[in-house]
């Protein structure tokens, strides 16, 4: 019974969680976004104590609850581990943890961290890690699968889908999305739960503190055999059948030990406080505890320190794709407060770039900032009315805004390329950037002061423009926009 209502409430989050990233609607997000703000790091990024709190609690109470339930990576590892077993039953066996390397990699996110390489960290973080692999390598199949019935629906003259662009907003990215799915695929089919008790920071710490956890799966020696049958079934290799011994900082309280005794030796109960059965020591003291605080410690200090596509024109002649600008300052959302807030928060997750629907964020490949959202607006602009990015991050990267607020929020301020403008390459009239500015911050000025029908020129109010990229987006002049936006290092309030 434990271990159905466990795999119940493991599908239901890890189903709601996929569709967090998946959905482009905004709709999942209404409901579901808490599950987002519930992730252990995001949490601890943001300092929402009360979350934090209340996962320590539970780890407490239940022990790695959270792994085996709450964390998407964790469950997704699960369902692999369950094709291996298909394949090969009783395929486990006990190890001895490994602790140099857990607390190694443990100690290795916090120096990161502390460096300001938070994109860095993010590679081993399990959130992060999970919502790059949704994003990137289910996010295109979900749109076509969408594309598909908005066309369907269209022919029947039916119209609540509608089609939305595919595209890899970062093939650096993908390409690690990939290659951790495939990692990640590997270990859990041939050993369970590997990465959770040796890479994942958030499995040591909370390994940590399920040791004293109240209630655990506990080994009656009357019962037991010593057929090893909970060994070999115990994906995360932490029951020694042997010695009748259970590692409780791996233990993930999946309970398919409790469903694998054939004698019914292993219940799920209260452990005594010296984690005693049958009046016999069942777990050794770790010598690292106090490295360990001292690590958990820094961690808490550092967190706390810290518009549609088209091809040709009018089917005669080929238009060409505009190309990044070279940026002096890059570009971060609105909410985001400044470059050094939304470095030292953001999990990388994905879910601000999944949930754009302009086409304006996508994933950052500059070392200090890997894999961190970054605008750019050759497939869209930032648009007034859109605050998606801060209603879904759970970090407190970005900072929940109104549209009110967003209006007034400069995130940069746009610049004129002279030899690029139409009007003075082709002597002909635009405007097109000053027609679309919704703040107004750019007229339309002779070129010539001493003639007033000389071809019009944009002249931007850097005080009124917030850098919502329309101007770039909208510019007619190919490669590279005649006037493009310049970022803030600290978005100013005007």
């Amino acid at each position: 019974m434990l271990k159905r209502i466990r795999i119940t409430l493991a599908v239901v989050f890890i189903t709601l969680i996929t569709l967090l990233f998946l959905d482009f609607t905004g709709t999942a997000q209404q409901w579901f976004g808490w599950m987002a703000k519930i992730q252990f790091l995001p949490a601890l990024l943001a300092l929402n104590v009360v979350v934090v709190v209340c996962l320590l609690i539970l780890t407490l109470l239940f022990g790695r609850i959270y792994c085996s339930v709450i964390c998407p990576l964790g469950v997704m590892q699960d369902i692999f581990g369950w094709m291996g077993k298909r394949a090969k039953k009783h395929r486990y066996s006990y190890s001895p943890a490994k602790q140099w390397l857990r607390y190694g990699m443990l100690v290795l996110m916090v120096a990161v961290m502390i460096a300001g390489f938070g994109g860095i960290a993010a590679l081993i973080a399990p959130y992060s890690s999970f919502g790059r692999i949704v994003q990137n390598l289910l996010g295109p199949v979900w749109a076509w699968g969408n594309n598909m019935l908005a066309g369907w629906a269209a022919e029947h003259d039916r119209y609540m889908f509608y089609e939305t662009d595919i595209w890899v907003r970062s093939w650096t990215v993908f390409a690690i999305a990939a290659g951790t799915l495939a990692i990640l695929a590997v270990l859990a089919w041939r050993n369970g739960r590997t990465y959770c008790n040796t890479i994942c920071p958030v499995g040591t710490v909370l390994g940590f503190v399920s040791r004293f956890s109240f209630l655990a799966p506990v080994i009656d020696t009357s019962k037991c055999n010593s057929c090893g049958l909970c060994s070999r079934n115990c994906k995360a290799a932490c029951i020694n059948s042997k010695e009748h011994r259970i590692d409780y900082s791996r233990c993930v309280t999946c309970f398919d030990c409790i469903g694998s005794c054939h004698k019914g030796a292993i219940s799920y109960a209260r452990r005594t406080s010296a984690a005693t059965v049958a009046g016999k020591q069942t777990e050794v003291v770790d010598s690292s505890r106090r490295g360990f605080i001292a690590v958990a410690g820094v961690m808490t200090a550092a967190a706390v320190a810290k518009a549609e596509d088209k091809t040709v024109d009018g089917g005669l002649a080929v238009i060409v794709d505009k190309k990044v600008p070279e940026r002096r300052t890059p570009i971060v959302p609105p909410g985001a407060v400044s470059m050094r807030n939304l470095t030292n928060h953001c999990t990388a997750c994905q879910l601000c770039v999944a949930a754009c629907p302009n086409g304006v964020l996508r994933p950052s490949t500059d070392a200090a900032s890997f894999m961190q959202p970054r605008s750019s607006y050759e497939r869209g602009y930032c648009r007034p009315e859109c605050t998606r990015c801060s209603d879904v991050c759970p970090s407190g990267a970005i900072k929940p805004i109104t549209i009110e607020e967003k209006s007034s929020i400069q995130i940069g301020h746009a610049c004129w390329i002279k030899d690029n403008c139409i009007p003075i390459v082709d002597g002909v009239s635009c405007g097109n950037c000053a027609r679309h500015c919704p703040t107004g911050a750019i007229q339309m000025v002779p070129s010539d002061p001493d003639d007033e029908n000389s071809v019009k020129i944009p002249v931007v109010n850097d005080e009124k423009c917030i850098g919502c990229g329309a101007c770039e987006n909208l510019c007619p002049a190919r490669p590279f926009s005649a006037i493009y936006v310049e970022g803030l290092r600290n978005h100013r309030i005007i």
